[in-house]
């Protein structure tokens, strides 16, 4: 048995004797068994890729140090050297109170795998929080602990309790903010018990084929496809013993929470325990990556942010519009920082560059001109001079040389390198490491070995030799043989050396000749792959020429400059550009750091009118919240709602306020900005005038985060900001009450959020006259409204009072 532990258990529960024979420990699985963050994870655990500068792991333990955990077991399989290094030089494995042991394993291919050699060890002495390391969380565990031990002291057969979260879905693309599919959750409102549980419904068309045992055994049952599943589980003991017994359980949720769901003969429960104002979500994919960094740079996954200290983390200070800088930065006076961006220790920035909406790591080197946004750009990073970098993930050590741009969703992995005015397509992905000819499943392991991909050594050797060899004249058949750069090469010139009966067959052709060598330009480049065999220089040259390939000697590629010939990255660049497997084009869109493209939101909001008008035919149609409850009867279930629509309205006016800002800093047209509104308004269930209000607010913030040094400056500022967006807010103003809402969000600023325009209230109020952004009535109908209110209300009513005697006397004398 364990020694006994003092201190942070306390916090957890009030059950002492409990703690002392149990010790709260927590299984925190360090391998996520799956590929979906290769190619880097070929060289990297994914449990230490930097989240903010921090590696992932540290986010989870210091939310269970500081949620009373006293024991975590790290397991350890792909990259466990790696992971078990970190772990031993961090300051965790000297924490008071907290111990962190590492358990290896180099056969597990599972969680599965994982759960069942735990068991063997013998570690685990009573109920346990069963997590992986790329879970950020700051909720707290003791509710959730308490619930747990109350039903395990009731049913035994409550083995597990799972944190779920209120987590609305674009009805346009039918995922969440974190990129993952739609959840679907059957809940008994009474006693919480998870009764279904289906990950994927891409084939469902929003009807859910339900058990009729399912429905007859259960008096009323909640159907949810607004919850986000955490990954956070509270679990008894039993839990590794079924891993055990059960062989074919491998997936936590796909085979073993579904199993346990269909098992009627050992009758094991899984019951929910949903969160509301704390914050937990585990990376799942790049866009659950960039969705959860941007939420830590936002603040709310507070304490763990940025400027406060943890293990892993360095001390930043947080500046205005979310900006944070480590120390020793060398910035440009010319260079400009945007909000919600976090500069690492000891980067240099150059003149006139600009850097927004990013995470920049630390030791690296930013040239002149550069233009970054939405971007991650890990340790060790260069980027010379004039680079446009656009939602990209850039890892450690990565050479980007000058002019050389990196369109939306693009990856590139350590070390490689982007040659100079080289344009690196949408979602590539590029490593030193080969594209593995099999792809393993998301259940196998991620080995970084010779069987999964190996760096080819030509890569890594010097330029000039590259250059050396591509300088060269060689059989286009020797080039393609020996030299891994010809799959990339564009050849522009052949020479053609004939006998003589293909020198009479080439005369005609008016082909330059010298020295009894014929030379031809190609107007279509072609590849090396196109002339390596006789049987293509035959089908080359019959294409091309007319000549049959008998006549010919040998067909040359000439490669004389780099206008002539380049490689896959440009000149210079070193690396291999992976291909995307067929089927594979919408998942990239889907999952990657970039904003999803405007014509990809107009695809997919055609096939939602054409799903709804088949639901709406059929008779089994959603409703408009995405949640049916055919037996709600919760005694709480309006205060529930309640505080699920005051969370919503915060965080859709934050998500608001970000893509208005991403789109002023962007310079993003106002009808792509207006499909990214109507995607969130959808998402999160809100109306015409939630939207015209939110817009409204994030213009105002806007207009106060630009420099001013007097309160007309102030007013000035926000005319601007106006003026430029007056289409974007017309379009979610078109009716009078939408405009009411936005002068009554206007008044809720000044009086609370930002004060400072409280004095020019009513002169903001006649600009958006002015712009036809508001008219006469609504502004007319938002004073008679004021008329019975106490005073305190009526003081922006009194302050506009000139504007309404004037409309109204100009109403009066229009009638």
């Amino acid at each position: 048995m364990p020694p006994q532990r003092k201190g942070a258990a306390a916090r957890v529960s009030e059950d002492t004797e409990d703690l002392t024979r149990h010790p709260l420990q927590a299984i925190l699985l360090a391998d996520s068994f799956a590929t979906k963050f290769r190619p880097i994870t070929l060289e990297r655990p994914k449990v230490l890729l930097p989240l903010v500068n921090v590696p992932m792991i540290d986010y989870t333990l210091a939310w269970l140090e500081s949620a009373g955990v006293e024991e975590v077991f790290v397991f350890c399989c792909a990259h466990s050297k790696q992971v078990i290094e970190y772990l031993e030089k961090s300051e965790w494995i000297s924490q008071p109170n907290f111990s962190v042991v590492t358990i290896e394993s180099h056969n597990s291919v599972s969680a599965g795998d994982a759960l069942r050699l735990i068991y063997e060890r013998n570690v685990i002495t009573g109920d346990f929080v069963l997590i992986s390391g790329d879970t950020v969380s700051n909720m707290s565990l003791t509710q959730v602990i308490q619930e747990h031990k109350e039903r395990r002291k009731k049913d035994s057969n409550a083995v597990m309790t799972m944190v779920i979260k209120q987590s609305k879905l674009s009805p346009i693309t039918h995922q969440s903010r974190l990129g993952t599919d739609e959840l679907f959750l059957a809940i008994d409102p009474q006693t919480k018990q998870l009764l279904f549980y289906e990950e994927k419904t891409d084939n469902l068309r929003g009807i859910i084929p339900l058990d009729n045992a399912l429905l007859g055994d259960n008096p009323s049952i909640c159907l949810h496809n607004d919850k986000q599943d955490c990954y956070i589980d509270i679990c008894s003991q039993e839990v590794l013993s079924l891993f055990t017994d059960n062989f074919d359980y491998q997936h936590l949720r796909r085979h073993f929470v579904k199993g346990l769901l269909v098992d009627d003969i050992m009758g094991y429960k899984i019951f929910t325990h949903e969160i509301h104002s704390s914050y937990a979500a585990r990376i799942d994919n790049y866009r659950s990556y960039d969705t959860i960094s941007k939420d830590i740079i936002q603040r709310w996954t507070y304490p763990f942010v940025p400027d406060v200290m943890f293990s892993g983390n360095s001390a930043t200070h947080l500046e205005r519009e979310g900006m944070y800088r480590a120390s020793e930065i060398e910035q440009s006076r010319s260079a400009c920082i945007g909000p919600f961006t976090v500069i690492g220790k000891g980067t240099r920035i150059g003149n006139s560059s600009n850097i927004s909406n990013s995470v920049i790591g630390k030791g690296c080197s930013i040239g002149s001109n550069v233009s970054i946004t939405g971007s991650y750009i890990w340790d060790s990073v260069t980027i010379e001079d004039g680079c446009d970098i656009r939602h990209a993930i850039i890892c450690d050590g990565v050479v980007i040389k000058s002019g050389a741009a990196l369109e939306p969703g693009v990856v590139l992995s350590f070390k490689v390198v982007i040659g100079q005015q080289f344009i690196v397509p949408s979602y590539s992905k590029v490593s030193l490491y080969q594209q593995p000819t099999v792809e393993d499943s998301d259940e196998e392991l991620e080995y970084a070995d010779n069987s999964s991909g190996t760096v080819d050594s030509s890569i890594t050797c010097t330029m000039d030799t590259l250059n050396r060899e591509m300088m060269s004249e060689t059989p286009a058949s020797q080039i393609y043989h020996s030299s891994p750069l010809s799959l990339s090469l564009k050849v522009s010139y052949v020479k053609i050396i004939c006998n003589e009966s293909g020198e009479s067959a080439l005369q005609g052709k008016n082909l330059p000749k010298m020295n009894g060598i014929f030379t031809s330009t190609l107007h279509n480049k072609v590849s090396p792959c196109a002339l390596h065999n006789p049987l293509s220089q035959m089908l080359f040259l019959h294409q091309s020429f007319g000549v049959e390939a008998e006549v010919v000697y040998r067909v040359f590629l000439v490669i004389t400059d780099m206008k002539v010939c380049r490689k896959t990255l440009g000149p210079g660049g070193v690396g291999h550009v992976w291909s995307i497997c067929e089927g594979g084009h919408e998942e990239e869109w889907r999952h990657s750091v970039a904003p999803i493209p405007a014509d990809k939101l107009a695809e997919a909001t055609q096939s939602l009118e054409d799903d709804l008008e088949f639901l709406n035919l059929d008779g089994n149609a959603l409703s408009t919240s995405g949640e049916l409850k055919p037996g709600r009867n919760g005694t709480d279930s309006e205060d529930d709602d309640a505080e699920d629509s005051r969370d919503d309205s915060v965080y859709y006016e934050k998500e608001v306020e970000a893509t208005f800002l991403r789109a002023v800093n962007e310079n993003i047209k106002v009808p792509d900005v207006i499909l990214e509104m109507n995607s969130l308004r959808l998402s999160y269930n809100m109306t015409s005038a939630d939207c015209a209000g939110a817009i409204f607010y994030a213009m105002m913030k806007q207009a106060l985060e630009i420099p001013h040094a007097t309160a007309g400056e102030l007013r000035k500022n926000a005319a601007s900001i106006i003026d430029a967006w007056n289409n974007l807010l017309k379009f979610y103003s078109k009716e009078i009450d939408d405009q009411i809402e936005v002068i009554m969000k206007f008044e809720e600023m000044c009086l609370e959020s930002v004060k400072e325009f409280s004095p020019h209230f009513s002169q903001i109020l006649h600009i958006l006259y002015d712009k036809d952004i508001l008219e006469e009535d609504a502004i007319l109908r938002w004073a008679d409204e004021k008329k019975d209110a106490e005073e305190s209300d009526k003081v922006f009513v009194k302050q506009s009072e000139k504007l309404i005697q004037w409309l109204r006397e100009a109403s009066e004398e229009e009638d």
